[in-house]
């Protein structure tokens, strides 16, 4: 799929579950434990689980808070490009594009809160993880860093 299809396909899914179709409690996403090891240790977080084109459109929307040790990682069928943004989203986040083996193949910091602009991976990907803004920053969090969670295989290159 090219970029421009998959950016008119993710529009339209994010146009269609607003607020007011689902309700802000209505999308339920299961938690996980997962560390993310860097240079400066291992360190816990516990995560939202958003597995179906559901649960990807609606992400971290419409929430106004984020603990520092929370997140949501979104995982993919199969390892693919993909697009993010930040609309409806009024929080600022970290977002770490993670591999099939978990390591960290791209970062986007501090992201602009309710911006539509489109942020890239660049690379397929297994999955991303978004954080807390400042997270990566705080916690030396760089491509390379690893991602302890059982979505990925511990020897896949």
């Amino acid at each position: 799929m090219t970029r421009l299809l998959r950016a008119v396909v993710l529009v339209l899914l994010l146009a269609v579950p607003t607020a007011a179709t689902f309700g802000q409690d209505s999308i339920q996403f299961p938690l996980s434990k997962l560390t993310i090891e860097t240079t400066s240790g291992s360190h816990p977080f516990t995560v939202e689980v958003a597995t179906d084109s559901v649960q990807h459109a609606r992400g971290l929307m419409y929430r106004r808070e984020l603990a520092p040790d929370r997140g949501m990682i979104f995982l993919y069928e199969k390892d693919e490009e993909v697009l993010m943004w930040m609309k409806n989203t009024y929080i600022p986040l970290d977002m770490l594009f993670i591999d099939r083996a978990g390591r960290i193949v791209g970062l986007a910091a501090n992201t602009t809160p309710l911006s539509t602009d489109i942020i890239p991976s660049n690379v397929p990907v297994k999955a991303v993880l978004e954080v807390a803004a400042g997270t990566a920053a705080r916690l030396k969090i760089e491509v390379g860093s690893r991602i302890i969670h059982p979505a990925f295989a511990p020897n896949a290159k």
